[in-house]
């Protein structure tokens, strides 16, 4: 089987990796002249973990182009993976889906052979039929379900492990126009995914609440770990792991995003979580339990500043260790390490910060920080070090780098306390 991916950024790139690792043919398509050069040279274009390796192994089944025509006309299936931007009411614009969907339609009017779209970028409930299907059937001159075919089928991964998450899927999300698309859809997944997942099919606006809410859910449980934290940091002798490791014990809660530490980023969590709200607003039901998740996130950043000021002597150096909104990668998108890194620089006080992927996406936007050439460098100018991201690098810092009389502040406790000389404090314990 052929396929085409439109988009070939952070989740397109590697998208085409794991489908051409499967045996797929794929052909990629983007604006971006670019990255379509470096697909077609075995190249990755954004850096995601493996993708380097995907690429040149399986380079053989692999070609992009910026001609929308030629990647439908010589493809089965069509997955449209491109930006759906948040607009500041919290609404996922469609702007670059009916680009696309434009440029689909134009080539599916000359394709006899019935071809099934399928976009992957996540959108609002009622975005697919309502912006997507119509310009399909527009451009195309054909009726859905008989001509070609339409699904949503977002993806539920996280970049750093994204084409492992594509390959090993806790479940696979399909909302389907008509029951011979999700027939070819489903047949798709079950020959690429190693792990059988179970597949879950079913109208294509159920499959666009889903996505959402299930990202808000995961949201809802880091928050609520968060407010733990904070409580026990209060409580004489409190210790955040002590509780979450008991709590998680219990099925119905479980282990996993249970952490109690910074507040979560990225380009899904915070976003999806807005869009739900949007979304019940549009249809006059309040959601009190995603309006205190987001709250209770945004209060994370002031939380740790506040304290930083407090712990910091005068004059002192602060030292922030993470600027990427979680390890593994180099996407600085709502990172909480930059809003940190910002409000403190921007108070006066002296900021050096060192992550091992982030720092030139955070250049960009830092303009009154500046930047170590090592892990090293960082820690040993600084009067408190703040551990943000929990890069497994970090715990190679030694206790000889630390100024005498040096804070250790350890957003996720990933350093043993008693290593080091100085005052050592971490989220989630009492001091």
């Amino acid at each position: 089987m052929k396929v085409s991916v439109i988009g070939l950024g952070k989740l397109g790139s590697p998208m085409v990796a794991a489908f051409a690792s499967r045996g797929f043919e794929v052909i990629g398509v983007d604006v971006n002249s670019e990255f379509v050069r470096l697909i077609n040279e075995g190249k990755p274009p954004v850096f995601e973990t493996d993708l380097d390796e995907y690429l040149k192994k399986n380079k053989e089944r692999i070609s992009a182009t910026k001609d929308y025509r030629e990647a439908v006309l010589n493809s089965e299936i069509t997955f449209i993976i491109v930006p759906t931007p948040s607009e500041k009411n919290g609404n996922f614009s469609t702007q670059y889906v009916v680009q696309a969907g434009k440029e689909i339609g134009k080539a599916l009017k000359e394709k006899p052979n019935f071809h099934l779209v399928v976009l992957t970028s996540t959108v609002t409930p009622g975005s697919t039929e309502g912006d997507l299907l119509p310009v399909l059937e527009e451009y195309s001159g054909k009726k859905c379900g008989i001509g070609f075919g339409l699904c949503y089928n977002p993806e539920f991964i996280a970049l750093g492990s994204v084409i492992n998450g594509l390959l090993n899927p806790d479940f696979v999300l399909i909302g389907e126009s008509d029951k011979r698309s999700g027939d070819i859809l489903e047949s798709f997944y079950k020959d690429f995914c190693l792990n059988n997942p179970p597949i879950k099919r079913m109208s294509i606006i159920n499959a666009e609440i889903t996505k959402i809410a299930l990202n808000t859910y995961v949201t809802t449980k880091i928050s609520y770990s968060n407010m733990l934290a904070e409580l026990c940091e209060k409580i004489p002798g409190g210790n955040i792991d002590v509780v979450t490791d008991a709590l998680g014990c219990d099925r119905r809660i479980g282990h996993k995003y249970l952490k109690g530490a910074l507040g979560y980023g990225g380009p899904c969590f915070p976003r999806d979580n807005r869009a739900l709200i949007f979304t019940a607003k549009r249809f006059g039901v309040e959601l009190p339990i995603a309006e205190a998740t987001d709250k209770i996130n945004r209060h994370q950043v002031q939380r740790l500043v506040k304290k930083v000021l407090s712990f910091l002597p005068k004059n002192g150096k602060v030292c922030i260790l993470g600027l990427s909104y979680k390890p593994e990668t180099n996407v600085i998108e709502e990172s909480q390490s930059v809003e940190i890194a910002k409000e403190i620089s921007e108070k006066g006080i002296s900021v050096i910060a060192f992550d091992p992927q982030a720092m030139e996406n955070a250049k960009k936007v830092l303009n009154k920080v500046s930047f170590a050439n090592s892990l090293k460098e960082a820690v040993e100018q600084a009067d408190l070090i703040l551990i943000t991201v929990p890069w497994k690098e970090f715990k190679e810092i030694q206790p000889d780098w630390l100024k005498d009389g040096a804070i250790l502040f350890d957003c996720w406790r990933i350093l043993d306390p008693k290593k080091y000389k100085g005052k050592y404090f971490a989220i989630g314990i009492s001091s």
